[in-house]
């Protein structure tokens, strides 16, 4: 016995999916689940295939008390797993570089450390569309993933931009270097953008909306590049920085 829902959570409207033999399936048909939530201590049969079904696909397992089962349920029948599956599928970052192949363009991809507002991920999906950007990749953990609020953000945008969302952000990164890429962080301390060359195969690296970069993520940049700003404040919202670098990238693609 299962159940699927749609709830909204703290990451906005995803997929709920509850009871063992929903939870199972859902694993064994491709569906991306985000994040899976167990009975603490409960250790039987399926429980336990369950369990590993989600290590094999490397979701994030949350072992909490009946309490916030019994919160989280819509149905009342959890048998002591919910998943929360991703509203919108996910890509591999290989299939990303396939449509900058088959565009016969050098790559352009954007990638965001630790994003939590699913507007902002939906506003920089949206800019990722419309300044030719062939995909985003954002982080499994601590960052939002692809809700009906970020679809909703796109504006559309989600169904025609590849979003694929990794493990370790700054393994990715490495990977990607040994194939030709070089990443480009946005830091306000950093050289000015107009005097960057952002043209060739390129990772623009968006951060956090507080943080900004973290240390680890920004020192596997090749370098920075800031945004001159004239104003009373010192920061850009995350999906402007986004947007006004993106266009600097396109800017000298075009001019190249």
């Amino acid at each position: 016995m299962g159940d699927t829902s749609h709830n909204d959570d703290a990451e906005g409207q995803c997929l709920i999916i509850e009871g063992r033999n929903a939870v199972l399936e859902a694993f064994r048909s491709g569906k991306t689940i985000d994040k899976l939530f167990v009975l603490d201590g409960c250790q039987d049969g399926p429980v336990r295939t369950i369990v590993r079904e989600a290590k094999k696909y490397g979701t994030i397992i949350n072992f909490v008390v009946k309490d916030r089962l019994d919160h989280m349920s819509e149905t009342g029948k959890h048998q002591g797993v919910i998943a929360h599956a991703s509203a919108y599928g996910y890509v591999t970052v290989d299939e990303i570089l396939q449509r900058a192949g088959e565009r016969g363009e050098p790559p352009f991809l954007i990638l965001l450390d630790g994003i939590e507002d699913p507007h902002n991920l939906g506003a920089i999906i949206r800019t990722a569309n419309l300044a030719g950007a062939h995909g985003v990749i954002i982080p499994k953990r601590r960052a939002v993933g692809l809700t009906a609020t970020v679809a909703k953000a796109s504006a559309g945008a989600l169904n025609y931009t590849p979003v694929a969302k990794v493990t370790n952000l700054t393994a990715t990164m490495k990977n990607l270097k040994t194939r030709g890429i070089w990443f480009v962080c946005a830091d306000m301390d950093g050289e000015v953008m107009y005097r960057r060359n952002l043209t060739g195969p390129i990772g623009l690296v968006i951060g956090n909306e507080g943080e900004g970069v973290s240390k680890l993520v920004k020192e596997n940049c090749d370098f920075t590049a800031s945004i001159p700003m004239r104003g009373d404040i010192d920061s850009l919202n995350a999906s402007v920085a986004a947007g006004v670098l993106s266009f600097e990238i396109v800017r000298q693609r075009m001019n190249g």
